[in-house]
C-alpha cells in the first residue's frame, strides 16, 4: 500500500515508542476538544496543530501523522460549517451527528494505527497541508 507523502524508496526505520505515542496523541488530541465542548463548534484542529508543531521537526513519523490528523480535522471543520445552512432545511439535523460520529470513529482507528507504528490515511479528505 503506497501512501502519499510517505517515501517508499527508503529502508524501513524502526519507530520509537515515544514517536508512536506522539503520533497517537496527534490524533487523540482532537477528541480532547469534544470534552471541552469546543469540538462541536469546530476547535478539533487545535490539538493536532499543537502536537504537530511541537514534534514535526524531530520525527518524520510524527510529522506524517500530525499532518494527516490536522488535514482531517480541517476537513471535519468544513463539513460542520456546511451543515449549518442545512439546518434550515432540516437535513443538517441528521447530517451533523453523522459527521461527529464519523470523526470520532476515524480518530480512534487512526490512533490505533499510529500506536502500532503504521501509517494511516483518512478517507474523504482533501489535503490542505502537504
Amino acid at each position: 500500500m503506497e501512501l502519499e507523502g510517505v517515501p517508499t524508496d527508503l529502508p524501513p526505520v524502526a519507530v520509537t515508542s515515544e514517536e508512536k505515542t506522539w503520533g497517537m496523541l496527534c490524533h487523540l488530541s482532537a477528541l480532547l476538544t469534544y470534552i471541552v465542548a469546543i469540538g462541536l463548534v469546530g476547535g478539533t484542529f487545535i490539538g493536532p496543530l499543537i502536537c504537530w508543531l511541537i514534534k514535526k521537526d524531530t520525527s518524520r513519523f510524527v510529522d506524517y501523522h500530525g499532518k494527516e490528523s490536522l488535514n482531517f480535522q480541517l476537513n471535519i471543520l468544513i463539513y460542520k460549517l456546511l451543515c449549518i445552512p442545512l439546518f434550515f432545511c432540516f437535513v443538517g439535523i441528521f447530517v451533523f451527528p453523522v459527521v461527529v460520529v464519523f470523526n470520532i470513529v476515524c480518530v480512534i482507528i487512526a490512533s490505533i494505527s499510529a500506536y502500532k507504528g503504521e501509517p494511516f490515511k483518512y478517507p474523504f479528505v482533501f489535503r490542505l497541508i502537504k
